[in-house]
């Protein structure tokens, strides 16, 4: 006898054979992560640099610092809010992988009507640390609040070497259905989406040892009363500007020609693009994989419904009671699979999401490391030229302005090796610091992915366990058809 199925069958059939494929893919990326997870850091050793790849990493351009031409050393006060007594004092500071600080985004909330309406959350922080008037305290903030602190935390910290967490991204389409529309399941999936992702970015800001005691951070979250972020609108001069200046970066960081002559740094930009690629593949698969187990859910109450309505036009009494049980087991397994994209979604994919993200942030710090050396050897090239514009007037037979040229270029040439020595101990600097921000970003990174790696597994086997609790019990039904 043949066997004849229905297109509803046959695709639940290729979803089953699918997702197997699907989650084996997976899992050659989730080893990767689970292994480093569970391994101690150690960041100066090569191993740690080994990440899978489908092919050659993209080359990089080294960089060489230039030889200074100035062997002198000539006390300097830098007029910068960051001295270099204040980074070792903050650098002292610093100490302990953990806060005892919790915030939460909560409560969101629309106010206003049409396109001038906006989202309002609920940011309440709970801490005993000194830096706080109170233990426990709570403030409305809009979407462009968050957009405007991170603003103001990178235009103070980035150029200096700290990496400052990524706001997450503005959304036109997503925000323009909420302010528009009605309210529907699209709207609030982007919604609750987007409260999540806040409350994380608040909780990766502070636990930056720096940041946390950044005085815009303080007062986003204490102050009832915040001024209006300006300049934070996709579509504005500002957002334009921001993109043009993107498109500048883009350019200089494809002429700069440099030779790296400290390997650390070297290792670290190939590891850093190596681990951009391979977030970026595994973000990818985990959004499909989320997209099958929703479909797969579709189908699932689609077939418990058949199902039901097979059994109450069955005849034989027995056949009838088994097909009503099988319906009722489907609608179960089809809540199990929504619950498990669910997790796939908010465990896993937003992680991967979020340090996508953060490692663009990472690379930047570098990108500013590269500014730095650029600035100083362009003052090194000026100080030369000025030097030897003074050796020229050396053979000048104008003695009447001879000596008035000579003072001028000498007052030139004074500000510009001070110019000099400072610019070669601002790239010392940042260079330090982003050695010892990669380390604290590396030993957060291996933490989140560890954590998260574990939950996500324990949701996987729970689902398995329930699967098999809700067949065993149809079985017994399925045997007594007779």
């Amino acid at each position: 006898m043949s066997t004849t199925f229905t297109p509803l069958c046959k695709k639940r059939i290729v979803m089953y054979i699918l997702l197997p494929a699907l989650a084996h893919r997976l899992s050659l990326s989730l080893s990767f992560l689970l292994v480093e997870a569970t391994e101690e850091v150690s960041l100066d050793s090569p191993e740690r640099d080994v990440l899978l790849s489908d092919g050659p990493s993209p080359a990089i351009t080294p960089i060489t610092p230039p030889i200074s031409v100035i062997t002198p050393r000539i006390g300097h006060a830098h007029d910068d809010m960051y001295t270099h007594s204040s980074f070792d004092e903050i650098e002292e500071e610093e100490g302990g992988d953990s806060i005892d600080m919790h915030i939460a985004v909560s409560d969101p909330e629309k106010v206003g009507d049409g396109m001038n309406a906006y989202m309002a959350y609920k940011v309440t922080t709970k801490t005993s640390l000194s830096l706080f008037q109170t233990g426990e305290f709570s403030v409305k903030r809009r979407f462009s609040d968050f957009l405007g602190l991170h603003s103001k935390l990178a235009s103070k910290y980035l150029h200096v070497g700290y990496i400052v967490p990524p706001a997450p991204e503005k959304s036109i389409v997503g925000m323009t259905k909420v302010k528009v529309g009605k309210e529907d399941q699209s709207s609030n999936d982007f919604v609750e989406k987007r409260r999540s992702a806040l409350e994380r970015y608040l909780m990766r800001t502070v636990k930056h040892p720096i940041l946390l005691k950044d005085p815009d951070v303080l007062l986003f979250l204490e102050s009832s009363e915040l001024p209006r972020a300006v300049s934070t609108q996709a579509l504005s001069s500002a957002g334009l500007l921001r993109m043009v200046n993107k498109a500048a970066d883009a350019v200089n960081k494809m002429t700069i020609k440099m030779n790296e002559s400290d390997a650390w740094f070297e290792e670290k930009q190939q590891h850093f693009e190596n681990l951009d690629v391979q977030l970026r593949k595994l973000h990818m698969s985990v959004e499909s994989l989320v997209c099958h187990r929703k479909e797969l859910s579709v189908n699932t109450a689609q077939f418990a419904k058949s199902a039901a309505m097979l059994g109450n036009s069955e005849d034989h009494t027995a056949l009838s009671r088994a097909l009503s049980q099988l319906a009722e087991v489907e609608e179960k397994i089809d809540q199990l699979h929504q619950d498990q994209a669910n997790a796939d979604f908010h465990l896993f994919s937003e992680l991967l999401g979020d340090y996508v993200r953060l490692i663009t942030a990472v690379k930047g710090v570098f990108d500013h490391r590269m500014k730095t050396w650029q600035k100083w050897q362009d003052t090194q090239m000026l100080l030369l030229k000025k030097r030897e514009a003074e050796a020229k007037l050396q053979h000048t037979n104008k003695p009447d302005k001879l000596q008035q040229a000579k003072d001028e270029i000498k007052e030139e040439i004074e500000e510009l090796e001070v110019k000099v020595q400072q610019g070669e101990r601002d790239f010392e600097q940042i260079s330090k610091t982003i050695r010892k921000e990669v380390s604290r970003f590396e030993k957060e990174r291996v933490k989140d992915f560890k954590a998260i790696i574990i939950k996500y597994l324990e949701s996987l086997v729970q689902t398995q366990q329930q699967l098999i609790k809700y067949w065993e019990a149809f079985l017994p039904e399925a045997k007594a058809i007779s």
